[in-house]
């Protein structure tokens, strides 16, 4: 892996085209990561360096390093399946207390044709980067959809026991370069990507080919159903929202095993309607201060009826990987469970999108004794406007590491 020799001290990147304004996938609205790191100038003192790591089937992308110091004894790494993390908000306030903070970029552009076996590749390349440039100790940082890769990650590094992709593609993690982390912090981290999309997923689709078409027994959407929704309406609507997601994961398969025996590699599909978690509509439902609505806004039925949305295109391939419930490998709790570092959750209670039972039931799964679930009151996704709950929110991570004896001062 290389380094770029572009450091800048002052806020001002040379620009790269590859390196676009940050936003997550649609998942987050198009919405920033707490505002553009490379558009407003770093704190005093704080360095940062583009970076083009390879991974060990050879694919290069690219990461950000952020420090303050010139040998940081801890990094702390942050890295999303498929959205930009190298302008994380984060970054240059860890760095300002004494980490070396690194924001990785994985080889995927969108969830389109992500597969999380080689991001676990990509996020292997950081590690790598922060051991070789001297980190005693490193934190695997997981935010958002961030989470649950950290959770695989460690999973593996610590036991590795994934031979494939649910495909039956490389790579083999059990043979893969895996350093092992120091300490996992789930910051409003859901519970895997399938786990996200499966509760966002619309019900009342009858047809995967028809965006229209709806049963209206199952539409949230619907007046005679709600807002508020019965608790029987909930129980009904959330068991189909699993079975939708084991329909497109059976057909997958199939239609997999069908195009090989035509000579074809994959394919892609659409998925309509994929905005439709009753969370967002009723406050009943898995209680919090959240505002209505979710994070594009408060129209939530547009979203749903969207040509683009989270997880709206896919490869048969991918969604296996990352989407399917009983295909992927990525479920965050089973693979919580296996690890043995330490783990912080920390989850705000105003998320629109990722609720209190997925960081209640993160730290529950977390297999070791030493955790902790911190809540961060009023606290957005990313804590866009607010600033102090992200300032607050570090402060409580950076003294959790501390506290273990992990963090960078010497």
């Amino acid at each position: 892996m290389t380094a770029s020799n572009h450091a800048d001290a002052e806020g001002e990147l040379i620009s790269r085209a590859d390196l676009a304004s940050p936003s997550d996938t649609a998942a987050t609205g198009g919405r920033h990561f707490g505002g553009s790191q490379l558009k407003a100038p770093l704190p005093p003192g704080v360095e940062r360096e583009l970076l083009s790591l390879t991974s060990e089937d050879g694919a290069v992308h690219s990461a950000l390093a952020y420090r303050a110091t010139q040998a940081p004894r801890t990094g702390v790494i942050l890295m999303h399946p498929v959205a930009d993390f190298t302008q994380h908000y984060a970054l240059a306030p860890l760095a300002e207390r004494g980490y070396l903070a690194l924001g990785v970029r994985s080889r995927f552009s969108d969830d389109s044709n992500a597969v999380v076996e080689q991001a676990v590749l990509d996020l292997a390349s950081g590690v790598r980067y922060l051991r070789e440039q001297g980190c005693e100790r490193v934190v695997l940082l997981g935010n958002s959809g961030g989470g649950g890769l950290a959770c695989f990650y460690q999973a593996e590094a610590e036991d590795p026991s994934v031979a494939s992709t649910p495909a039956g593609d490389p790579p083999d993690l059990r043979q893969a370069d895996l350093p092992p982390a120091d300490a996992l912090v789930l910051l409003n981290a859901h519970l895997g990507r399938a786990q996200v999309l499966t509760s966002y997923l619309d019900p009342s689709v009858v047809d995967e080919k028809d965006l229209v078409e709806t049963d209206p027994e199952l539409d949230m959407f619907d007046p005679r159903n709600g807002p508020p929704y019965s608790e029987e309406f909930v129980r009904r609507y959330k068991a189909a929202q699993v079975a939708r997601n084991e329909r497109i994961t059976a057909w997958a398969r199939r239609r997999l095993a069908e195009l090989a025996e035509l000579g074809y590699d994959d394919e892609s599909f659409v998925i309509h309607r994929t905005t439709a978690a009753l969370e967002f509509l009723d406050p009943s439902v898995d209680p919090s201060d959240r505002p209505l609505g979710w994070y594009g806004g408060p129209n939530v039925q547009w979203f749903n009826r969207a040509a683009i949305g989270l997880g709206r295109f896919a490869t048969l391939r991918s969604w296996l990987s990352q989407f399917g419930l009983s295909s992927t490998n990525a479920l965050a709790e089973p693979n919580l469970a296996r690890a043995q570092v330490p783990v912080l959750v920390v989850q705000g209670t105003a998320d629109q999108g990722v609720f209190r039972s997925a960081a209640i039931a993160l730290y529950e799964a977390a297999g070791t004794t030493d955790k902790q679930l911190h809540w961060s009151d009023g606290g957005l996704h990313f804590f866009a406007g607010q600033p102090g709950h992200q300032e607050a929110v570090l402060d409580v991570i950076d003294t959790w590491i501390n506290e273990r004896g992990l963090g960078s001062s010497r």
